[in-house]
């Protein structure tokens, strides 16, 4: 049963992947938006890490698919009074 449950599972197992999010934010006025923003991902379910940077408007989020959608990583920058689009989402090698 055990092994039967493992092989039904090594597809989703093997599709899971640690992806890199770049994200423009909006809103920004000084340093402490950053932390307000960073600390918002990294209390989000499957935040992995997290960088913020105030000069270029940025965000890099590291994150499991399995456990947070761009919708999660969009939603916790918007719960902070700013808005975010993806740039790009890469997948970790």
């Amino acid at each position: 049963m055990k092994k039967l449950l493992l092989l039904t599972l090594l597809p989703i197992i093997a599709l899971a992947t640690t992806k890199v999010a770049t994200l423009n934010i909006k809103g920004m006025t000084c340093l402490l938006c950053t932390t307000a923003i960073k600390k918002s991902l990294k209390h989000t379910d499957g935040i992995l890490k997290v960088k913020v940077y105030y000069s270029t408007k940025k965000a890099i989020v590291t994150f499991d698919d399995l456990k947070a959608a761009q919708k999660d990583l969009l939603n916790a920058v918007k719960s902070t009074g700013y808005t975010a689009q993806i740039l790009k989402i890469e997948d970790v090698k």
